[in-house]
Formats: C-alpha cells, structure tokens, sequence
C-alpha cells in the first residue's frame, strides 16, 4: 500500500532532523524520486517547517523550529499509539486470567 501525503511529509520531516540534506540527499534517504521530493518540500517550505538554506552552488534544506516541534509531535503520537496498544493487550490479558474465588484466596492465605 503506497504511503499517504502525510507518511511522506512525516518522513522527509525525520530524514532533516539534525542535518542539512539535498534533494537528491534527500531522495535517497526517504526511498523517493526527486521530482516527488521537490513537490512535498514546496509545501513544507509554504507551511514554515522546512527551510533552504544555498551554500555555494547546492541548496540545502533544514528544518525550521516549527519543523522540529512538528518532529517531536509525530513522535510522541507514535509513542502514545504503541502505549494503547500495549494496555489493550494487557487489559485483554487481565480479563482472561481466572479469577479466584473467596475461599481459594483463603486457603492459599492459610498455607
């Protein structure tokens, strides 16, 4: 299944977290074409999260503090979805344990 505009965005935004890239850099890092690249970094440029940056003859694009904060945010979503599922599976777990009853509770109490 092809990933959505938002996976894309989401993993150009990780691949410029901490370095500088160029767009074929940037290509090869996120497994995209260039042409589809150039397309998504327009809109993150338009929306504030990427920069670029022209050293010599190359451009190079970085995030913004808002890119960074965007970054942080994906991240903790993703921490937050493993955690739901994590207590979904123990939740299940808990309620498929056997549950003791009174008097056995008692006399594992008095062994």
């Amino acid at each position: 299944m092809p990933k959505s505009k938002l996976e894309l965005y989401e993993v150009l935004l990780n691949a410029l977290v901490d370095r500088y890239l160029t767009i074929d850099s940037l290509s090869y890092e996120c497994g995209m074409n260039c042409v589809l690249v150039s397309k998504r970094l327009d809109f993150l440029i338009t929306n504030g999260l990427v920069k670029e940056n022209h050293c010599s003859k190359k451009v190079l694009y970085s995030l913004t503090s808002r890119g960074v904060a965007i970054c942080k945010t994906f991240a903790i979503t993703k921490r937050l979805e493993k955690m739901k599922t994590t207590i979904a599976i123990i939740d299940e777990a808990l309620h498929t344990l056997p549950v003791l009853s009174d008097t056995e509770k008692r006399q594992k109490g008095t062994r």
